[in-house]
């Protein structure tokens, strides 16, 4: 069986923030295998759907999930007052992924990258806001005539 899980980032991330009194490698172990239905203790034999299973438990008992949830938006709303229609995700992606915003899709940010995106949205808020590109505005119309029947050479 292939290995589906190679970032356990997501866990540790919760995992660190659960106190703990005895040896943590103990702790992560039971963990695992209680998820897992003493199946394995290690994280990379974990299925993707164990895996998920698990670090939404630990989010939610760390309060990670909701912190996230609010963060994210704290920052959706400081992106509408700036103009950026936040009922498409993919003009939120374009905005994010400019490298002087955070150089990331929204869904991926941690809340960190949360903070400090916040942070920027305020700062470019304080600032005057995001400056609109200036629409080329057509000098004048040329409007063509084209016949409809009779005689062409009458144009």
């Amino acid at each position: 069986m292939a290995q589906e899980v190679t970032n356990f980032a997501r866990f540790y991330a919760s995992f660190n923030l659960l106190p703990c009194s005895g040896d943590r490698e103990d702790m992560k172990r039971d963990l695992v295998r209680q998820w897992t239905w003493n199946r394995t203790d290690s994280l990379r034999e974990m299925t993707r759907t164990e895996y998920e299973a698990c670090c939404e438990a630990i989010e939610r008992l760390t309060g990670r999930k909701d912190e996230q949830k609010k963060k994210r938006s704290l920052c959706l709303k400081l992106m509408q007052k700036l103009g950026i229609d936040t009922t498409d995700w993919t003009r939120i992606n374009a905005f994010c992924q400019d490298q002087r915003i955070s150089g990331k899709v929204f869904g991926r940010l941690t809340i960190e990258e949360l903070d400090a995106l916040s942070e920027k949205l305020r700062a470019i808020q304080r600032k005057g806001g995001l400056k609109q590109k200036k629409e080329v505005q057509p000098t004048g119309e040329i409007t063509y005539f084209i016949p409809i029947g009779g005689n062409p050479h009458l144009c």
